[in-house]
């Protein structure tokens, strides 16, 4: 007897073995493009790691306003991709491409030339929302070019690799830029790769179907964001050390909002979030490996970031080289875990990159302010290798765990996944480190009080630049006793990230070992 799931996944198999197919060297072209924009948009994640000192500086950021800099990106990303997945079904996906090419192209450009960290930040925004418009009209027009299955995994796992090889270069070519331009090149960078896009794109990429019936639910749209940037904020207003009781005030208030999104979600035709693939073990399994994944990675690379640059001292192009090696690990992992989990299986193999994960951290740990560049650089090339064995798995877990039918949705939420896990990590993991910075510096500044020593408390750069305006030993005590606890920050992330790396490992081992 046929199953009403085996009938549609049929039917969608049918479907996809007729569709008309795009000439070979136009399909692969237009793959090109899409995993060009895929490595700008992570790209755009990352490349301002080592510009921050610098733009803190020009701008006057607080560290709360840094990490709003940082991760405002990622959260409005991650808060819209489904939202614009869903109008890229009604007015085609190549249309809503190229309109969010010139949106982003736009508020790069005024980002690059903001005159605060309000302004910054709001841009960072629009990138966002912009972002949101690229990314799953990407993964759907891959999905319109490759009508063979096989096809369309291997152009999945292309775009997959451009997008963590963008976060990996990110700090590289931030460092380059740095090195020749000031901090607004960052932004600007991505002007003309956006023009390219545009140009290129019209006559390479086919139009998307519409789904003219189908009807994008505003509602659930904003209550999908007016969940989480409440949460987020609560979690920033106690990092900063602001109001305890508005902080649990805003986070009650989303987590009120979040149950009414899932409600409304259970209810409706065409839900957001299609809360029926959770019933499968091995599709929760893998999303939660690659949340935690973004979470811990992200949150590790920042404070990684920082400490090479305002602890160990190098310029932005020498933290860019002394990453580079974690990058190679990285490309290293991604090219050779399909060859390893043939041997070991998809659950081993995904356990075994998150325990060399652990491993790697554990080394942060024992990095010290005065004597621990290698064991750093050590501790990343471990990191980056171990977290692309099940981050290259885990779109072909989800895959395999939904039914065709449903693929664009899987896309959408492991897209949203990874992004929103790299705004948490930023946040929430950066927010810890700053409460551990002041908590270890504390003592120091309740014994030389004064001006300096409250700007050392905002972060390590203010403790930096506050140093200037003191006797050569005094800012030199201030910066010694600064960059200490700031390493003692960055090893606590990094013991917090090792904890959650060795738990799903334990989740893969068990939940995924028959695949």
């Amino acid at each position: 007897m046929t199953t009403p799931i085996e009938t549609r996944s049929a039917s969608a198999s049918a479907s996809i073995s007729t569709a008309p197919e795009l000439p070979t060297r136009r399909r692969w072209l237009a793959l090109a493009v899409l995993a060009l924009t895929a490595l700008l948009l992570s790209l755009d994640v990352s490349v301002l790691y080592l510009a921050l000192p610098e733009l803190s500086a020009d701008l006057g950021a607080s560290t709360t306003q840094q990490l709003w800099m940082l991760d405002i990106y990622s959260f409005v990303l991650a808060g819209f991709l489904v939202t614009m997945g869903a109008v890229g079904d009604r007015i085609g996906r190549k249309r809503l491409l190229l309109v969010g090419a010139v949106g982003f192209g736009l508020a790069s450009a005024a980002a690059a030339y903001a005159s605060s960290p309000g302004q910054l930040i709001v841009w960072r925004a629009v990138l966002g929302i912009a972002g949101a418009t690229l990314m799953p009209s990407t993964m759907g027009l891959i999905r319109t070019i490759f009508t063979d299955e096989k096809q369309m995994m291997a152009a999945i796992g292309v775009w997959y690799s451009c997008f963590m090889g963008g976060m990996a270069v990110g700090p590289l070519v931030g460092g380059l830029l740095l090195q020749h331009f000031w901090w607004g090149s960052a932004f600007l960078l991505g002007v003309p790769f956006m023009v390219l896009l545009v140009v290129v794109g019209r006559r390479v990429l086919p139009e998307s179907e519409r789904q003219a019936g189908s009807r994008v639910d505003v509602l659930s749209s904003v209550l999908s964001l007016a969940t989480i940037l409440p949460v987020i904020y609560g979690f920033k207003e106690i990092a900063r050390g602001g109001s305890t009781s508005t902080a649990l005030l805003t986070m009650t208030a989303g987590t009120v909002l979040g149950i009414a999104f899932v409600r409304r979600q259970r209810r409706i035709a065409n839900p957001l979030v299609d809360l029926a693939l959770f019933r499968s073990r091995a599709f929760g399994a893998a999303l939660a490996v690659m949340l935690v994944g973004g979470v811990v990675m992200a949150g590790v690379s920042f404070l990684s970031s920082q400490w090479l640059q305002l602890v160990a001292g190098l310029d932005p192009l020498g933290a860019g080289l002394w990453m580079l090696p974690a990058n190679v690990a990285l490309l290293v992992g991604s090219a050779s875990s399909a060859r390893i989990a043939q041997r070991l299986g998809t659950g081993r193999t995904m356990a075994t990159g998150l325990l060399v994960c652990a491993a790697g951290l554990v080394l942060y740990t024992q990095v010290g302010p005065a004597h621990g560049l290698g064991l750093l650089v050590l501790g990343m090339c471990l990191t980056s290798f171990g977290i692309m064995l099940p981050s290259t798995l885990t779109m072909g877990v989800m895959m395999q765990s939904a039914p065709p039918e449903r693929a664009g949705s899987v896309a959408s939420m492991s897209e949203t996944s990874g992004e929103f896990g790299i705004a948490v990590g930023i946040a929430g993991l950066g927010s810890l480190a700053t409460f551990v910075y002041r908590a270890q510096l504390g003592p120091y500044a309740a014994a030389h009080a004064g001006d300096a020593t409250t700007a050392a408390l905002d972060s390590l750069a203010g403790a930096v630049r506050a140093a200037t305006s003191l006797p050569a030993a005094a800012g030199h005590d201030l910066v010694t006793a600064a960059q200490a606890a700031f390493t003692t920050s960055l090893g606590v992330v990094a013991g917090v990230g090792a904890g959650l790396f060795v738990v799903c490992a334990a989740v893969a081992v068990r939940v995924l070992r028959a695949r």
